[in-house]
């Protein structure tokens, strides 16, 4: 309970908290933004990281002179296109193999055929989209190698959903964070981004519910 209660102080504080490691850690800030946002688009088992909330304080801070906001866009682009990638690539090596029995309820071979022909279908607008929802786009590469989407139309429309995803995050807190409204409530704002981010996954696993409760 004391460590859920320290994660959601941190969430709701990421400007106090940011600021601390700028003061104590510097330049060291780069990388560790980096390590965040790879980690939260790269690697499956970490879904919980801040990543929209992160990227408008980020912006907000940059914004007093404390980071460069252009070389912060770059390296933030880059940490989430190539967690984009590891992610894939994890997903296309572990996908045969997890997927191997077809008698399987979940993880039968049938299921690795309706990903690999949803994402022939789907996949590219799905990429993109997902990068504005937290989970979906931690989760949505690594099916997509799993699915094994071919590669170089997932790193192109990995690379637009980066571009734009960290781009409006960042900039939005850039021009908007020291807002006095906005600046003066900083809290509540990023309360709002982080239940906005999450609404449409709530509704969409609602809706999926729903039907397989009609189904029944």
């Amino acid at each position: 309970m004391e460590l859920l209660t320290q994660f959601i102080d941190i969430i709701l504080h990421l400007d106090r908290h940011l600021n601390w490691l700028i003061q104590n850690y510097e330049n060291w800030i780069y990388l560790i933004l980096f390590l965040i946002i790879f980690c939260e688009t790269g690697l499956v088992i970490t879904p919980f990281l801040p990543g929209d909330s992160l990227l408008f304080v980020a912006g907000t801070i940059a914004a007093s002179g404390a980071m460069d906001v252009q070389f912060l866009v770059i390296l933030l682009m880059l940490a989430a296109f190539s967690g984009d990638n590891t992610n894939y690539w994890i997903g296309r090596y572990l996908g045969p193999r997890i997927f191997t029995r077809t008698d399987s309820r979940i993880l039968n071979r049938k299921h690795l055929e309706k990903t690999n022909r949803f994402y022939e279908k789907h996949g590219g607008k799905t990429i993109i989209f997902a990068r504005f929802l937290p989970i979906f786009r931690t989760y949505v590469p690594f099916v997509a190698g799993i699915g094994r989407m071919v590669y170089t139309r997932f790193m192109t429309y990995s690379a637009i959903g980066s571009f734009f995803w960290i781009n409006s995050f960042i900039f939005g807190g850039y021009f908007f964070g020291n807002v006095p409204i906005v600046k003066n409530n900083l809290s509540f704002f990023i309360l709002g981004i982080v239940l906005i981010s999450v609404i449409p996954g709530v509704i969409q696993f609602t809706r999926n519910w729903l039907e397989k409760r009609k189904a029944n």
